[in-house]
């Protein structure tokens, strides 16, 4: 395959850029672009990200390429380097921080809550540039639930995120597990979400204090008595996937608190794999997105 290529200066540029022309997949694409370069170099730089697709870090060897796409090869690996088993860092501007989160560990600490959370190894990571620096979070992914999460730098872009979050937040999806054979292919879940005593949301059919919750879902596979169902959320309410699928009776797996009976992977079945939203300074459309976690697609097979 014939794709053009720029290369600039070492001295003075960071990067060398390699626009698509072809549709390829990304591995691919490096090993025919890159004159010289082994199977072996072309996968340790993704996996040290020193790749980025159209100013993203991308680590996903098959990531599907089209013309009109940049790929960009840093010329030296992060000198403030991520490293955590809980963190993954996925794209990094002045203004703001997307990471892929593990499950387990909680977004930020509640009151009285001391536990190690993302916000923390967020602030030890900017800190490490400048110890003035930390991050500020715009939204949240329940301690079992893993996935993509957008923070902000600085308070005026934090604020601007929350502020505006329904008219910059263009997609967020999520992959899950739930528990039975879905009876539809593909549904919409309305209701009004409240929260009882305890603090455990619920459904209400009417408004009565409640906020409105809108998930649409669709299934992809039914097997073993699971299925791998992707949802897509209008509105962004506190568990809202967990009582959705708990109010349509298949709650999503390892999830005892909304009604599960099954725990197959010790650990709630919800991933947030996709995020796409204009960027709150530039006004760039940005678009994220992760495979499925192989434990949830390896339960179906």
């Amino acid at each position: 395959m014939a794709y053009g290529k720029r290369i600039y200066n070492k001295a003075s540029q960071k990067f060398t850029d390699y626009p698509v022309t072809e549709p390829a997949e990304l591995l691919n694409f490096l090993m025919n672009t890159i004159a010289g370069i082994s199977r072996t170099r072309a996968k340790e730089l993704l996996s040290q990200r020193m790749v980025y697709v159209n100013k993203r870090i991308t680590t996903q060897f098959n990531e599907p390429l089209k013309p009109g796409m940049l790929v960009q090869v840093c010329h030296h690996r992060l000198i403030h380097e991520l490293k955590s088993r809980w963190v993954k860092l996925v794209y990094e501007d002045p203004y703001i921080i997307v990471v892929e989160k593990a499950n387990g560990i909680l977004t930020n600490s509640a009151p009285g809550n001391r536990t190690h959370t993302v916000k923390d190894i967020l602030d030890e990571y900017v800190q490490r540039q400048n110890k003035s620096f930390s991050v500020h979070t715009v939204h949240r992914l329940d301690r079992e639930t893993s996935g993509l999460l957008l923070f902000a730098k600085r308070r005026d872009i934090q604020q601007t995120l929350i502020d505006q979050w329904h008219d910059i937040v263009t997609d967020r999806r999520y992959i899950a597990v739930c528990e039975g054979t879905m009876e539809r292919d593909a549904d919409t879940v309305r209701s009004f979400l409240k929260d009882n005593r305890m603090f455990v949301s619920y459904s209400s059919p009417e408004e009565e204090g409640g906020k409105e919750a809108i998930t649409h879902y669709h299934t992809l596979k039914r097997k073993n008595d699971y299925s791998l169902v992707e949802l897509k959320l209008d509105t962004g309410r506190k568990n809202q996937i967990r009582v959705h699928m708990q109010d349509i009776g298949h709650p999503v797996a390892g999830d005892y608190k909304y009604s599960a009976q099954t725990d197959p992977l010790g650990r709630i079945c919800l991933h947030a794999f996709r995020l796409a939203f204009y960027h709150p300074v530039t006004h760039e459309l940005l678009k994220f997105e992760t495979p499925y976690p192989q434990e949830f697609t390896a339960l179906l097979k």
